[in-house]
């Protein structure tokens, strides 16, 4: 495992952490909670030590889950967490699958701020991010004052922001570039191979002020862990089912995905990394890029995120010709051509 170090902060991350939503929200098909608390021990077993949970992953249990998986070794980990959601007067899941209201009161940071200190049974917090802010939440400046303010009593140790939703990856490069440029606060964003419109916008921004960015959803929600076929059915209560309810919305990810796939085999093979391990690689070749948090199920899984980061880092050559697939669309409009010119 390798670790890089959030500038300005002496917070040292893992560069392949744990995205805690697998194991808390059931939004996986994970109904077993010792079987998630296996699954994280087993993650720091192997070197990650950094997880990125949220207050509102299962209404707490986010973070709970973390107190039961690592009671007498608070040291070892680094915890990331966020806020803003008001699940407290807002429960469960949201009909329609609507947000939950937001607040960034003062009142309410510091009142969720010491709720999870005590469901993470913890004094302090390493990364405390908004939550899927909009931009007038960056702007707030009372926000920011009382974030400094928790970071100076020692309840956190750095701040900054997770953004989302996935749908409106315009909005968020403002956002971004907003939090990297203005605030110069660590950034959180979706990011890999297929997904790069945040990146490209974002990545250099905060290299050129200094700002650490942290990446979710590495390998395009499992297309690029060789998982999926153009025959993959999800179960109900797997959330990629949503993909599958409507057939442009399945072909455009999981048909044209599998047709991307394809393109990008030359990073594995004679490199010694598998599909999965690549994609990390790909992200670690960005300098601004601090820690990645892959959807983590299982064991095998686990195994192979765990050690992507000991794997062959990308040449200068494979990065150029990944540019150039994405650039080109992975030149799937091309072939489509030749098809329709064939028929």
């Amino acid at each position: 495992m390798q670790f890089r170090t959030l500038p300005g902060t002496g917070v040292t991350f893992s560069t392949v952490g744990f995205g805690v939503w697998t194991v808390s929200t059931k939004m996986w098909g994970i109904e077993d909670d010792a079987f998630g608390i296996r699954l994280l021990q087993r993650a720091l077993d192997l070197g990650i030590t950094t997880f990125d949970t949220a207050d509102v992953y299962g209404d707490g249990r986010g973070e709970t889950i973390l107190a039961d998986a690592f009671a007498g070794r608070r040291s070892e980990i680094q915890i990331a967490t966020k806020f803003g959601y008001d699940f407290y007067n807002h429960p469960g899941i949201q009909p329609g699958q609507r947000e939950r209201p937001q607040d960034w009161s003062p009142a309410f940071i510091r009142k969720a701020c010491e709720e999870s200190l005590k469901r993470l049974n913890t004094d302090y917090i390493d990364l405390y991010q908004l939550h899927n802010p909009r931009i007038d939440a960056l702007q707030k400046d009372d926000l920011f004052d009382t974030l400094e303010s928790l970071q100076q009593e020692g309840k956190i140790r750095s701040y900054g922001a997770a953004l989302g939703p996935a749908l409106m990856p315009e909005r968020q490069s403002a956002e971004g570039i907003y939090c990297a440029s203005e605030r110069k606060k660590p950034v959180q964003i979706i990011f890999n191979l297929f997904e790069q419109v945040l990146g490209l916008a974002i990545c250099p921004v905060a290299e050129a002020n200094d700002v650490p960015v942290l990446v979710r959803v590495p390998h395009a929600s499992d297309m690029l862990l060789d998982r999926v076929t153009t025959e993959t059915v999800f179960s109900s209560n797997d959330h990629r089912s949503f993909r599958q309810t409507n057939e442009a919305m399945r072909h455009e990810w999981q048909v044209n995905g599998v047709r991307k796939l394809e393109k990008l085999r030359f990073l594995t093979g004679e490199t010694g990394r598998t599909m999965g391990q690549a994609a990390i690689q790909f992200l670690l070749s960005e300098p601004s890029v601090c820690s990645i948090f892959p959807n983590i199920y299982d064991e095998p899984l686990l195994e192979e995120v765990a050690a992507a980061s000991d794997t062959a880092p990308l040449t200068a050559e494979e990065v150029a010709q990944i540019n150039d697939l994405y650039a080109n669309n992975f030149y799937l409009d091309a072939e489509k051509e030749a098809v329709g010119s064939a028929g």
